[in-house]
């Protein structure tokens, strides 16, 4: 990612500080992203100087670390500790000298892989978790702690404020990103090649791609493969086929994470209607269909596709993917069929919001006083304040996720009874719960347009 790119983040970041500032201009960047200096001794350094005193000691004191290290391809190459983490570490009282890697320390050696992910999706994931405004709200282990959102978008990139912020909860670690796939310290290419070293982060409530994967007729395939119950060289995909095409780092999709994107399409109006509606519930847009500060968050994360160009673009690489396989045609349609899914999803889920957002108008529901504005905002998550709200962001990140997900990653179980079966029944429940607050209020539902 580029330095103004990053810059542009921390300052769209600040919009969201807290759920009321949805309106607020960006406030200036914090600071700028931290640069690591290379380490003192440079890759190659023989294992008989700084490098094996370091063996030597961490031989008796973690073993499992130097046996990693021995079996992984630096130390073929006498990449050896010093490399990475310098030689001002001497003894186990100065043991805080040692550098701790960032991406930039895998970037003297792998400048490419390294660029690639900086201008990808997984560089701006703690960037993306903590612009959720009620993700301070969290305990401190879940966040900084990395114990729940932590621990998986701890992959993004940081600032100098930030790697500080975490240094004073989880000590010098959290920073590398790169070893969230290739592990350390075996840092094993074969192992960030393999479907399951995406498997502790893309899955569970909101994002269970794995378990859509691993039970689609990819995944099996791929499992038969690997227990040699067909020929080696069988076509089965897995997620680094579809995803990280000819090994590129930057890990992208044409609907992206939320499956929200610009521009709205004109021939659908009943579609750009319900999108619209998304938007506003996400606080893109304030209920008089305005841009928010929020906007500037999207943008600047990346985390919608903007243009038609760069939806096309990914769609483009996609097809292209799913035609080693299978017949352009039947890519296609296949492709058109999901994206289907994700219209009738949002459908339902406007229908959703529109049913609690006409509760805040008739002032059945008050403004939380950190809202922005009188209307439901998914965003707020399980910090969402009244039952209701809670179904909607249910139904929202966990079966519109589903829905949609499970359509793209062939997985009919998933698209259908975990994802759209469970909206109808949400959107049932959210009418029924209006309906009893309206009685309780004495006011009559709002006519149907």
């Amino acid at each position: 990612m580029s330095m103004k790119a990053r810059i542009m983040l921390a300052a769209a970041l600040a919009v969201l500080a807290g759920p009321a500032a949805a309106q607020k201009k960006p406030a200036a960047p914090a600071g700028k992203p931290a640069a690591t200096k290379p380490a003192a001794s440079k890759p190659g350094a023989k294992p008989g100087g700084a490098g094996g005193a370091c063996v030597t000691c961490h031989a008796k004191v973690n073993p499992n670390i130097v046996k990693d290290w021995e079996l992984s391809r630096h130390s073929k190459v006498e990449v050896d500790c010093t490399a990475c983490h310098g030689a001002a570490h001497k003894s186990k009282d100065d043991f805080a000298k040692a550098t701790m890697r960032t991406p930039d320390t895998c970037a003297q050696c792998h400048a490419a892989q390294v660029a690639q992910f900086k201008k990808g999706k997984h560089a701006l994931a703690w960037a993306a978790v903590k612009a959720m405004p009620t993700f301070h709200y969290q305990p401190v282990a879940i966040r900084e702690g990395l114990k729940g959102c932590g621990g998986c978008h701890k992959i993004g990139l940081k600032t100098a404020e930030e790697q500080a912020e975490l240094r004073k909860v989880a000590g010098p670690y959290g920073n590398a990103s790169c070893d969230a796939c290739h592990t350390r310290h075996l840092f094993s290419i074969a192992e960030a090649r393999r479907p399951e070293a995406c498997q502790t982060c893309h899955m569970g409530f909101d994002h269970p791609q794995w378990e859509m994967y691993s039970s689609s007729k990819h995944g099996v395939r791929n499992a038969l493969k690997q227990m040699g119950a067909i020929p080696e060289h069988s076509a089965a995909p897995t997620c680094q086929t579809c995803h990280m095409q000819e090994g590129n780092h930057e890990v992208r999709t044409a609907w992206g994470f939320l499956a929200v994107r610009l521009p709205f399409p004109e021939d659908d109006p009943q579609w750009k209607a319900d999108r619209i509606t998304i938007l506003q519930g996400l606080g893109v847009l304030d209920p008089s269909g305005n841009p928010t500060g929020r906007l500037e968050v999207v943008k600047a994360a990346d985390v919608a596709r903007l243009t038609e160009e760069a939806w096309q673009t990914e769609r483009t690489k996609m097809l292209k993917t799913c035609n080693q396989c299978h017949s352009g045609e039947f890519a296609k349609v296949q492709l058109q069929q999901s994206d289907g899914m994700i219209r009738d999803a949002d459908h339902a889920m406007a229908e959703a919001i529109r049913t609690i957002a006409g509760l805040y108008k008739d002032g059945i529901l008050p403004k939380p006083k950190d809202y922005a504005f009188p209307f439901p905002d998914l965003l707020t998550f399980h910090d969402a304040p009244t039952p209701i709200e809670q179904k909607l962001f249910v139904m929202f990140l966990e079966h519109r996720m589903r829905a949609f997900q499970g359509a793209f990653h062939a997985n009919p179980d998933y698209a259908n009874w975990y994802g759209w079966s469970e909206m109808a029944r949400d959107l049932v429940e959210i009418k029924a719960e209006a309906a009893t607050l309206r009685r309780e209020h004495g006011a009559a539902a709002p006519a149907k347009k």
